[in-house]
């Protein structure tokens, strides 16, 4: 990595002056890379504390958004709103990760957060069902667009840029940061879930207690722009830029590893769809609906719901860059199998496991986060080493958000619904076959741990 570094710099080997301005030169690099990895972290955090708190006051949402009459009906309505924002997941994916490989990753990563604000402000803002009708359900609808629109560039920008600035040897390790938090923005939703409902009662939070989340998430933005101002560009990015420049100025300079067929780029992105789809409908059962299940389906009582996903959650964060650190060490290829077979078959023995107490919730979640978290530490290091710097933030912009709007956006609303209908083994079957498919896929993956991202093949 210092060797590289140095190269960047223009530095030759040599003379202890060279040296010491080599030295110099990668701890001024690396302290940049730091930051600039801190500055993404923050606005993951909020990004998803935005996206999360959607999930956390769904019941509370669906009393104030739809007609509270019928409850089962408006809970599902809300689900539902849940499910269509990650359908502009791709839409953002795919425009935004245009715009992030023809004019850099930094950009793209301020905009995102941007619209993601607008839209969590505009939830806050929007009167009620008692208020305006049906208009409210669909300015809700609208926001819901919007953050899954802002959601799916802010993904794919921040998967690929901080693959791109770690060294090669800890790719994973760096790169979990983002799963990291993830996970704290989670959580944070959470534990701002276990407040209110500690604090006040269920009229006072149906009636303006839940928007006060998404007008915190919407203010909280004005620092993240300020830490990302300064952040660096990907030198990969760069590089790739200036290759690209010398291929139209030299016709006879040849980037086999940046030129692919089209044939190879969309077997490439189809194999990312469907490992991105084993991965993100359990991924969010246990993150995103466990909670919502154990309050509606076993009556568990919402504050303590919210205390045991916070807790199960701590784990998930503690174990993600651990899992990272292993990958690093191992390889991508068997932590990622080990999730795939342990979700197929751990889901249906411990999903029936959670009761109306709230320490059977801690539990079961607490193991399946855990699991998770080897997607957290290994998915931006696998996928970017999957393709090259020219085409990663398109391809990582419409395969994987595609992939989360079909599966993991109606994950919540199909478990609801199947549990509502004494249906439940068909959602067990449904996680097996996924995960069965992903299994199959990444099994013939080659182990890419510690190459380049210029060597991608």
């Amino acid at each position: 990595m210092e060797k590289d570094i140095q190269a960047g710099y223009g530095i030759a080997e040599g003379s202890q002056e060279t040296t010491s301005a080599s030295s110099k030169g990668y701890l001024e690099s690396l302290a940049e890379r730091k930051k600039s990895v801190v500055a993404t972290g923050v606005g993951n955090t909020l990004e998803w504390f935005d996206w999360t708190i959607y999930a956390v006051f769904a019941p509370f949402i669906a009393a104030a958004m739809f007609n509270p009459q019928d409850k089962t009906s408006a809970l599902l309505s809300t689900l539902a709103v849940f499910s269509v924002g990650f359908l502009f997941r791709p839409l953002g994916g795919l425009i935004f990760g245009i715009f992030a490989d023809k004019l850099g990753r930094k950009g793209v990563l301020l905009t995102t957060m941007l619209m993601m604000s607008a839209a969590s402000l505009m939830i806050a803002i929007t009167p009620s069902y008692a208020e305006i009708g049906g208009w409210a359900s669909l300015l809700l609808l609208i926001a819901r667009l919007l953050q899954g629109f802002a959601h799916g560039g802010e993904s794919t920008a921040s998967y690929a840029y901080l693959s791109e600035i770690a060294p090669p040897e800890k790719r994973a390790f760096w790169s979990s940061s983002m799963f990291f938090c993830v996970g704290i923005g989670s959580m944070i939703a959470t534990l701002t879930g276990v407040l209110l409902t500690s604090t006040l009662d269920n009229a006072v939070l149906s009636d303006w207690g839940w928007r006060v989340p998404f007008f915190i998430g919407a203010l909280l933005s004005l620092a993240v722009l300020f830490l990302r101002r300064n952040m660096i560009e990907s030198d990969a990015y760069e590089d790739a830029q200036h290759q690209t420049a010398s291929i139209i100025v030299e016709k006879s300079i040849k980037q086999p590893t940046q030129e692919w067929s089209k044939n190879k780029i969309v077997k490439r992105a189809i194999g990312i769809f469907f490992y991105q789809a084993a991965t993100t409908l359990p991924y969010y059962i246990w993150t995103a609906y466990a909670a919502v299940f154990a309050i509606t389906t076993r009556g568990m009582d919402a504050k303590y719901a919210f205390l045991a996903t916070l807790g199960a959650q701590l784990v998930n964060i503690i174990m993600v860059p651990i899992t990272g650190y292993i990958s690093d060490r191992i390889g991508r290829r068997p932590v990622t199998i080990f999730f795939f077979v342990s979700m197929a078959i751990l889901t249906p023995i411990l999903m029936p496991m959670i009761t109306s107490n709230p320490l059977s919730l801690f539990f079961v979640q607490s193991i399946m986060l855990a699991i998770v978290a080897c997607i957290g530490g290994t998915q931006p290091a696998i996928i970017a080493e999957r393709v090259p710097t020219k085409y990663r933030a398109r391809i990582m912009g419409t395969s994987m958000p595609l992939a989360v709007a079909l599966f993991g956006g109606t994950a919540p609303y199909l478990n609801s619904w199947f549990f509502s209908n004494n249906l439940g083994w068909v959602m067990y079957v449904y996680i097996a076959v996924t995960c069965a498919i992903g299994t199959f896929v990444v099994f013939n993956w080659k182990e890419t741990k510690g190459i380049h991202l210029s060597d991608v093949n």
